[in-house]
């Protein structure tokens, strides 16, 4: 298909799709002509990809060049694809030097050892979960501490069941963009579905039945 047909399709306007091309996002057409290059549907799937990383996942364009790059090295093992795409989720926030900060970085190592993941507290999804930490605590709610355990149970779940999808996928290439797919734009997904259940479990705590329910116990 020319370039005007692949925007009509993906909804990217022309001059975004040379965007892309130029960056090394998506690879340039096939040359027909002197002025004329055809794409074909890989085109339009690293096209797709690509919004749903932006506009979904929230990432940069560098952020998913880096992702993109892995994904397209043969050579990458998997793992390290999965570690490529999870490491641009995280926060860009400011970091604190305080005690409220070592404390929350001793918990979380405290709960990777204690859990015998295969990771490591400078892992940025744990410097991440540490300022976050850090946070609640300067907030006064130190305690919430004491349900991360309760907390990784869920993401241990939620991670067998990104990684069991991604394992389903036979083709190699089908693999690798299931990879990204399954972590970016997954986490986007657990977070509507845990925006989902807050209300439901609000209704049901804080509502109307639920007041009754507590006034009767």
């Amino acid at each position: 298909m020319r370039i005007g047909e692949l925007s009509r399709k993906t909804g990217v306007p022309v001059p975004t799709i040379k965007y892309y091309v130029r960056e090394g996002l998506l690879p340039a057409g096939e040359l027909t002509s002197r002025n004329q290059a055809s794409y074909g549907e890989a085109h339009e799937r690293r096209l797709r990809l690509i919004r749903a990383l932006l506009d979904v996942g929230g990432m940069r364009v560098a952020e998913i060049a880096d992702v993109l790059a892995a994904v397209d090295d043969p050579e990458r093992p998997l793992h390290n694809v999965l570690g490529a795409a999870a490491d641009r989720i995280g926060s860009a926030s400011v970091e604190h030097d305080d005690a409220e900060s070592a404390a929350a970085q001793d918990v979380v190592a405290g709960l990777i050892s204690r859990r015998g993941w295969r990771t490591h507290e400078s892992n940025s999804a744990a410097a991440d979960l540490s300022k976050a930490l850090a946070a609640m605590a300067r907030l006064g709610h130190e305690a919430f501490a004491e349900v991360l355990d309760d907390y990784a149970d869920a993401a241990e779940q939620v991670a067998r069941a990104d990684l069991g999808y991604v394992d389903r996928q036979v083709a190699v290439a089908d693999v690798v963009e299931s990879v990204v797919v399954g972590t970016v734009l997954g986490e986007a997904v657990f977070s509507a579905l845990r925006r989902l259940a807050h209300v439901d479990a609000s209704a049901r705590l804080y509502g109307e039945d639920g007041a009754q329910e507590r006034k009767t116990i």
